[in-house]
């Protein structure tokens, strides 16, 4: 079931187009990965969701329902460009905006402090924003994006600014949020995030949809047949169906040679050749990665580059 469906979204301004005719469905209780270069049309897709600005044409429906200014406190937002009121505590900051999010000031203050402590700046709570470092400032914008529990939460490059061990925390929450019911929207350039974090993808380029499905479809989509094979003793002639492409030394007198076979082929008939050829150490298909499928993508090349 999809909580969010964008029904052929079209929006320019003056005469660039920002999105054109852009569909998609995302499922409840999932981590949407909402990909493309700089300027393809994702932010103005964003805003359009969060009611900042309208479609020229199409539709989006939450829930089933057509999106109205009622689903506003339904949907949490972390926009790329951090703001926050410098000379307001965090305690008072995160009770005012959560009161702006439809709950009372009680309940903002308890759960405010309840995600501080989650998120180890409760000692904090009493101190002007313009004392925080960035890192945990991104921590109170996160906690004012979530504490309101709301269905749909749109992070927009949500690690940014953050150090690897508070990377990996937020991380952890937002996987936490997902198996709690929310549906998540995440957009972002870091690659290696949408590895561990999405379940479906979409990728917007140049204001179109060019990519859209489960993250285990489209690795299967860009499966190319080639495979990596470490071995000692011998080496590697073409033949059968098969190309090396590169070697390499890789130390304890092991080489390491990327084949090109048949995304189709038998991968066993594969190595039936290569024993009669080399002494076998490894022997893996290479998936693409998410990386190289943006950018393979994005260059308009039909060949995955190698990561």
């Amino acid at each position: 079931m999809s909580l969010l469906k964008v029904e052929n979204v079209s929006k320019s301004y003056s005469e660039h187009q920002a999105l054109s005719d852009v569909t998609m469905e995302i499922p409840e209780k999932t981590i949407f990965g909402l990909l493309g270069p700089n300027g393809a049309g994702k932010t103005t897709l964003i805003r359009i969701i969060n009611q900042i600005i309208e479609a020229d044409q199409g539709a989006i429906l939450f829930d089933g329902v057509p999106l109205n200014m009622e689903h506003i406190r339904q949907i949490g937002y972390l926009p790329e460009e951090r703001g926050l009121y410098k000379k307001m505590k965090v305690g008072e900051q995160l009770v005012y905006l959560g009161q702006l999010r439809g709950l009372s000031m009680k309940e903002s203050s308890k759960r405010g402090k309840a995600w501080c402590q989650k998120l180890d700046i409760l000692d904090w709570w009493g101190k002007k924003v313009e004392d925080l470092s960035k890192g945990m400032a991104q921590k109170i914008q996160f906690i004012a994006t979530v504490m309101h529990e709301p269905k749909l939460i749109i992070l927009d490059e949500p690690f940014s600014g953050f150090d690897p061990v508070n990377a990996n925390l937020i991380k952890d929450e937002i996987l936490d949020l997902r198996e709690k019911g929310a549906t998540i929207i995440f957009s972002t350039h870091r690659m290696e995030s949408v590895e561990q974090l999405c379940d479906h993808v979409a990728m917007i380029n140049k204001s179109e949809k060019i990519l859209d499905g489960s993250k285990v479809e489209i690795k299967e989509q860009f499966r190319d047949g080639t495979y990596y094979v470490e071995y000692k003793e011998g080496e590697i002639t073409n033949g059968n169906g098969f190309e090396v492409m590169n070697t390499e030394e890789i130390g304890r007198g092991l080489k390491r040679s990327l084949i090109q076979y048949s995304a189709e082929g038998n991968p066993n008939e594969l190595l039936k050749a290569l024993i009669g050829q080399i002494e076998i150490h490894s022997f893996v298909e290479r998936i693409p990665s998410m990386n190289d499928i943006f950018i393979s993508l994005v260059k308009g090349d039909p060949q995955l580059v190698e990561a």
